[in-house]
């Protein structure tokens, strides 16, 4: 599996295209906007898209799903139907945050915990971690030891609880028991900022280290 990350919208959200090398078949997880140059990088790339993966549905990463959807035609799978009151607000969460004005949509498949989604040959593992929303999913490569985990976990930081159905202890046992028992060894992407590895936020993270009990 291979990835490139690219940073759109004003909240610098990492949009990031998934690809199988084989086939040249890819993803693009969190279109939250700017879908220009996500289409650039496509094509820079010679990748052929073939469905948009989402994580949540807050709007600097599902901003863009709409557009990418009707331009490409390409099917939408995710977030957990938990996330479909956020969808269904994306005009207000236009307005609130100042965005253009986006539609809303229904995704093709909702995905649900233990689900695997596949991007050409490869296949990703999909774990519904909720706190940060409640229907957020994260996608695991155990192939390429690569996880794309959204807002439930930053380098040194988490994500925020005090959204709408936001939970704080669900999203610390999201992170301890669904995400750090993948192994130390995991890199993961997250929603903004730079990739880390979960051994690293174990040892380190200030909310989810092994010495917060």
């Amino acid at each position: 599996m291979k990835y490139s990350i690219i940073p759109v919208t004003p909240f610098q959200q990492n949009c990031t295209l998934l690809w199988c090398e084989t086939s040249k078949k890819a993803a693009v997880v969190d279109p939250g906007g700017d879908i220009t140059r996500v289409m650039a990088k496509l094509d820079e790339l010679g990748l052929q898209l073939e469905k948009i993966l989402l994580t949540h549905a807050h709007i600097d990463h599902a901003g863009g799903t709409a557009e990418l959807a009707k331009l490409t035609g390409v099917p939408i799978e995710g977030p957990h139907r938990g996330d479909q009151f956020w969808i269904d607000g994306l005009s207000q969460q236009s307005q609130m945050f100042g965005f253009p004005q986006v539609e809303i949509f229904t995704p093709d498949r909702w995905l649900e915990d233990g689900d695997k989604v596949t991007v050409g040959n490869e296949t990703l593992e999909v774990l519904h971690c909720p706190g940060h929303t409640p229907g957020h999913v994260v996608f695991f490569s155990p192939e390429s030891q690569l996880a794309q985990v959204g807002d439930v976990l930053f380098q040194g930081s988490i994500g925020r609880t005090d959204f709408p159905q936001g939970d704080h202890a669900t999203l610390i046992s999201s992170i301890r028991k669904k995400l750090f028992p993948l192994g130390d060894a995991v890199a993961f992407i997250p929603g903004h900022g730079p990739m880390s590895t979960f051994g690293q936020e174990r040892k380190t993270n200030p909310f989810v280290s092994d010495s917060r009990g």
